[in-house]
């Protein structure tokens, strides 16, 4: 390895004297990655479990990804929408590719939460209605329209009289989305799988009808696949049926939303996870990871869960020290809440990689 030129005590007490105070920061200063395996400035190796807070689906520093990233970099960094671009144009025909076959707006962004900010508006601007209904334990995000339907209250309370018109149901009750659907509901917001509200998945059926209910009461029925979704680069989209229509202008707008080089970083990201058969690479080493989980029948876990390669295991303690233990073996990964460990890592993990971390998590909770 280089040698380093800063030290881990360096960078972690500059960044204490400036930082905002707005993370919970491990003691730990990563600076180097390669596919599964990060490295701090220690020159200590980890298997990371974590992607980013599964955003690095690919691992880091994937070379279809880098090189188009550092193409795109030598021929056009940046171009607002007020002017068309080719790699914008690209992404909108990888995009109109993966969804179902029935054309599609896009609003690109430059995160989750502000995807979720985006759909919200989205939402407003469409049906004229202004409540929204979101699930309990859910979480879509902090800035203040995505905060109303995140469900953690310790996240909305500072910022009550600010926050939008929102009620939240139990996950998985389609009677008491019926209810909630009233008639000035603009949408209702759900995940696939709640990864920050303790990785649970929901009921296909369920999903259904909570379409075909959104159908009914004219209702639009907002995905939330920010943590779930397909290969998270620098980059958020809200996507709605072209037969929906589009949204006034200047009601919405993001100064770097859609630049080229996270254009290109996400049309680079597609083809790769194209490439790699992710979903069916994540479904099958995902079942066996959560298979040898279970047949470990660790008394500090209460049930694992999760869906392809997100997997949460709940503990009958607190994840802190899991997570602790976990990091002094060489594994980093996620808290879901209080006492669910979650990981995320990315979908081109091996089964020996897979492997490394079961053991590591055998004698994580051995030690406690």
């Amino acid at each position: 390895m280089d040698t380093l030129l800063t030290s881990q005590h360096h960078i972690t007490t500059t960044e204490d004297a400036h930082t905002s105070g707005a993370y919970s920061k491990r003691p730990l200063a990563l600076v180097r990655g390669a596919g599964c395996t990060v490295w701090d400035a220690d020159g200590n190796a980890y298997l990371d479990f974590t992607s980013g807070q599964g955003v690095a689906l690919l691992g880091h520093a994937h070379p279809a990804v880098a090189n188009a990233v550092s193409a795109q970099a030598h021929t056009l960094i940046t171009c607002a929408e007020a002017f068309y671009n080719d790699r914008r144009a690209e992404l909108y025909g990888q995009l109109d590719a993966i969804l179902p076959d029935e054309g599609w707006r896009y609003f690109l962004c430059n995160s989750g939460a502000e995807a979720s900010e985006a759909a919200l508006k989205v939402a407003r601007l469409l049906t004229g209605r202004t409540r929204i209904v979101a699930a309990m334990r859910g979480f879509h995000g902090r800035t203040l329209g995505a905060l109303g339907a995140t469900f953690n209250r310790d996240y909305r309370q500072p910022f009550e009289g600010w926050l939008p018109p929102v009620t939240h149901i139990p996950y998985n009750d389609l009677a008491a989305a019926e209810a909630a659907l009233t008639d000035d509901v603009a949408a209702l917001m759900i995940e696939a799988v709640q990864g920050e509200g303790g990785v649970h998945v929901i009921d296909p059926a369920y999903l259904r009808g909570l379409r075909d209910l959104c159908t009914q009461r004219g209702v639009l029925l907002i995905c939330d696949e920010v943590q779930a979704g397909l290969g998270r680069v620098p980059m958020g989209a809200a996507a709605w049926r072209a037969s929906l229509g589009t949204i006034p202008a200047a009601t919405h707008g993001s100064t770097f939303g859609g630049n080229p080089l996270s254009c290109a970083a996400a049309v680079a990201t597609i083809g790769a996870l194209r490439a790699l058969d992710a979903p069916r690479r994540a479904a099958e080493l995902g079942a066996w990871f959560v298979d040898q989980l279970r047949a470990l029948h660790l008394p500090a876990v209460r049930e694992v869960r999760g869906q392809g390669l997100l997997v949460g295991l709940e503990l009958r303690g607190r994840v802190t020290p899991v997570l602790q233990a976990l990091q002094g073996l060489g594994v980093l990964a996620v808290p879901a809440g209080k006492t669910v460990l979650r990981f995320l890592p990315p979908l081109i993990v091996t089964q020996d990689e897979l492997a490394q971390v079961v053991e590591a998590t055998v004698q994580a909770l051995g030690a406690q």
